[in-house]
């Protein structure tokens, strides 16, 4: 007949510190993961944002140089009751 062979103290300890290190690496990955999810929705959410700024920047710019239009310009200084005098002109060159 063969004798039950009772555990040490010493393998009692290992055996615990292995298993309570299996937990602990199980836990970390699910949380490191779940920061991981997180971080990448918000680079998401902020390249969606950076385009849509983008989109609003060009609506702009084009209303800006639609403004600033020579045409536009002498039109509204037309109706301010201004004149278009080319001798006050000054160009500045290099």
């Amino acid at each position: 007949m063969r004798k039950k062979r009772k555990l040490t103290k010493g393998e009692k300890l290992l055996y615990t510190m292995a298993s309570l290190c299996l937990i602990f690496t199980m836990i970390l990955k699910i949380f490191c993961k779940a920061g991981v999810g997180h971080l990448s929705m918000s680079v998401e959410q902020l390249k969606y944002d950076i385009a849509n700024q983008e989109k609003t920047n060009e609506s702009l710019t084009m209303q800006v140089n639609e403004l600033t239009s020579f045409d536009k310009v002498k039109d509204v200084a037309s109706d301010m009751g201004l004149a278009y005098n080319n001798e006050n002109i000054i160009v500045v060159g290099n």
